[in-house]
């Protein structure tokens, strides 16, 4: 719901920040490879009970995941490079519930249903993508093509930091999360009907 807005202000800083990096000659996968082993340090940490490290790793693999497209994008995109970025960021997603599941077993039925909703979200949007391709649909210039919803990118962020903040509040947090994104798999059901009529 507020990718786009978000992505408009960040997009001008974080091709600005990308520049040393491409003096560097550091390549975006480099960059993907980096934030995915601090993101699973960050699950790591998690699962053992340590909340604001793995909030501060976490974190810290979210702006690598910010940077590697606006690098990729000026050294060209790759569709190799595109995949490897999601399959990260659905490993790291489906991680960090998987390490809370861990660390606070009370959770674990609320953490598997939103991993389920995970699973319907992310395979409608591959679907959206692959029919917005088929059907040469003008997508925002990423590798996939996310069809918009209450719960996007930067709305995960903020449940994630939510939860790692307040672990004593961790079940109800997951619950309303899971809620948040059932109403995207619908609203994500709704769009791709439409397009499909």
């Amino acid at each position: 719901m507020l990718d786009a807005a978000f992505r408009a202000r960040l997009d001008g800083p974080l091709d600005r920040a990308v520049v040393p990096l491409e003096r560097l000659g550091i390549a975006p996968n480099t960059v993907t490879a980096v934030g995915f082993t601090i993101g699973v340090t960050a699950c790591v940490a998690i699962a053992n009970g340590q909340w604001w490290l793995g909030l501060a790793l976490w974190l810290t693999n979210r702006l690598a995941d910010g940077i590697d497209g606006p690098l990729a994008r000026r050294q060209g995109a790759t569709d190799l490079g595109g995949l490897l970025d999601i399959l990260a960021d659905f490993a790291i997603y489906g991680g960090v519930l998987v390490a809370i599941g861990i660390a606070l077993p009370e959770t674990r039925v609320a953490c598997l249903v939103v991993l389920l909703t995970y699973y319907l979200s992310g395979s409608l949007f591959l679907v959206f993508s692959s029919l917005a391709t088929k059907r040469q649909l003008e997508g925002d210039g990423r590798s996939l093509q996310f069809p918009t919803g209450i719960a996007e990118g930067t709305e995960t962020i903020a449940s994630y930091v939510a939860i790692l903040v307040f672990p004593a509040a961790a079940e109800v947090l997951l619950w309303i999360w899971a809620v948040l994104v059932a109403i995207t798999v619908l609203q994500r059901l709704v769009i791709i009907s439409r397009l499909l009529r």
